[in-house]
C-alpha cells in the first residue's frame, strides 16, 4: 500500500482543486490519501464527490481521509498539528478553526500593506486573486512576489528579508496552544500527528523534551519522513517515536505546483495507517464500495 498522509487543495494553499487532488492521487498509484488544508475542512465535500465518481467509474480503489492541519505556536515557535478523521461538526473544534480562517485575510491584508510601504509593488487584489477561494495565506504573498521578479521561489520570500518569522512585512496570527490542539482533537475523535517537528530550514523548532510533553498530553504521533527532514533527522525521530510510544509517519506535504514535492514522495507504513484509523471515533476513511 502507499499512502501519503499529508496533502494541500486549493481550499488553502495548494494549487490543485480538491477534485484534481483526488484524481491526481489515484493517478500516483496511491492507495489512500489524506486532504489536510490549513484550518479547514472547506475542501473535503468536493474531495469526496470526486472520489464517489472516481469508484463510480471503477477507476481506482483509493481511499480518502479527511483532516486539517492546524496552526499551532508555542513560546514563539511555529507548529502545526495534523488532525485525522475527527467530527467537523463538533462545536469547539469548529469554532477555533473558524477564529484562525477568519484571522487569515486581515494578517494577509497587513502585510502587504506592509510590503507597500517598502515601495514592493505588490497589491491585495493580486494576492487575492491568486488565493481565488482557498484561505488566503502567506504562499498566496509568496506567489506575488514570485509573480513581480522580486524572488525565484516561495522559500526565498519565506525569510527574514520578505515574509519569513520575524521578517519585515510579517504578521503574527491566531495561533492554537498544541496541547489545546490534541485536547480539542480528541475531543472531537480524531487522531493528532505533529507536522514535520524538525523542519530547521522553515524556522525555530521546539526541543525533544516538548514533544515528550506533548506526548504525554496525548500526542499521536509524529511526521517523520518528510521531504524537510534529512536522512540523519530522520533516523533521530524514528528512534525518538518509538521511544515515546508515538507513530512515526510519512507523506509528500504536497501543494501542487506551488512545491516541488510529489504526490507520494514519502509515505505511511500500512500498519500505521491502520492504527490511526483504529484510534479514531470522530469519522471514517471514504473507501471504495467493495469496502464499505
Amino acid at each position: 500500500m502507499r499512502i501519503d498522509l499529508h496533502t494541500h487543495s486549493t481550499a488553502s494553499d495548494g494549487t490543485d482543486t480538491p477534485a484534481e487532488l483526488v484524481r491526481a492521487a489515484a493517478a500516483a498509484g496511491l492507495d489512500v490519501v489524506a486532504l489536510t488544508d490549513h484550518d479547514t475542512v472547506g475542501g473535503h465535500a468536493e474531495a469526496g464527490k470526486a472520489l464517489d465518481d472516481l469508484h463510480a467509474r471503477g477507476g481506482s480503489g483509493l481511499t480518502l481521509v479527511t483532516g486539517a492541519e492546524l496552526s499551532c505556536r508555542h513560546d514563539g515557535v511555529s507548529m502545526h498539528m495534523l488532525a485525522y478523521l475527527f467530527d467537523p461538526l463538533e462545536p469547539e473544534l469548529h469554532r477555533e478553526r473558524e477564529l484562525v480562517r477568519d484571522d487569515r485575510t486581515p494578517r494577509a491584508q497587513a502585510m502587504v500593506a506592509k510590503l507597500r510601504e517598502y515601495g514592493v509593488p505588490v497589491t491585495w487584489e493580486q494576492v487575492a486573486r491568486i488565493a481565488g477561494d482557498g484561505a488566503v495565506g502567506r504562499p498566496h504573498i509568496a506567489q506575488a512576489l514570485i509573480d513581480a521578479g522580486l524572488v525565484d521561489s516561495i522559500a526565498e520570500a519565506f525569510t527574514p528579508e520578505w515574509i519569513g518569522p520575524g521578517g519585515r512585512a510579517y504578521v503574527e496570527k491566531h495561533e492554537l496552544d498544541p496541547f489545546a490542539a490534541i485536547r480539542l482533537v480528541k475531543n472531537a475523535g480524531g487522531v493528532v500527528v505533529f507536522a514535520h517537528p524538525a523542519a530547521v530550514k522553515r524556522g525555530a523548532v521546539v526541543p525533544e523534551s516538548m514533544i515528550q510533553e506533548l506526548a504525554a498530553a496525548g500526542l499521536d504521533g509524529i511526521e517523520v519522513d518528510h521531504m524537510d527532514h534529512d536522512e540523519s533527522t530522520r533516523a533521530r525521530l524514528r528512534h525518538l517515536a518509538a521511544e515515546l510510544g508515538l507513530l512515526a509517519t510519512g507523506s509528500s506535504d504536497y501543494h501542487g505546483t506551488r512545491k516541488t514535492c510529489r504526490l507520494g514522495e514519502n509515505t505511511t507504513d500500512p500498519e500505521v495507517y491502520r492504527e490511526i484509523v483504529r484510534r479514531a471515533t470522530g469519522a471514517a476513511p471514504l473507501t471504495p464500495p467493495a469496502h464499505r
